[in-house]
């Protein structure tokens, strides 16, 4: 198994924040590792997405653990590995929230494919937390 972990702290409010994690073909916009990115169904529980990324490589994802305002997963499978990745927003201090990226990674490329999965984790938080307080509800 692998892990790994990173947030950032924002002022933006959870609902400005699930704005922007519910519309997926929008992750485009605080994303650069994301070339094109469908999503097949509604922003719930069990729904898959694909998604392109800048080495021309497509990824099938399904959301998973679904809960608005609060939380979704979403997990995709390469080569026998399973990577989950967690995606939170946690309520911090004098009315601040926390945004939290976690991924964990089981199977046989789980070290390899783990440093891949969030070699980009603190620059989209970043440009996630930038765009989250510049938008209104």
């Amino acid at each position: 198994m692998w892990a790994h972990e990173e947030s950032i702290e924002t002022t933006a409010a959870p609902g400005q924040i699930w704005k922007l994690f519910s519309d997926v073909t929008g992750w485009k916009k605080w994303n650069a590792g994301i070339v094109e990115i469908e999503l097949h169904g509604p922003f719930a529980s069990g729904t898959k997405f694909t998604m392109q990324i800048p080495k021309g490589e497509k990824i099938t994802s399904t959301l998973m653990d679904v809960k608005e305002y609060v939380s979704f997963s979403d997990k995709m499978t390469i080569n026998g590995t399973n990577i989950v990745v967690e995606h939170n927003i946690i309520p911090w201090n004098s009315g601040h929230n926390l945004i939290r990226y976690r991924a964990v990674a089981n199977g046989p490329e789980a070290e390899e494919l783990g440093p891949r999965v969030i070699s980009d984790f603190r620059t989209v938080l970043i440009a996630l937390k930038d765009l989250a307080e510049s938008q209104t509800l």
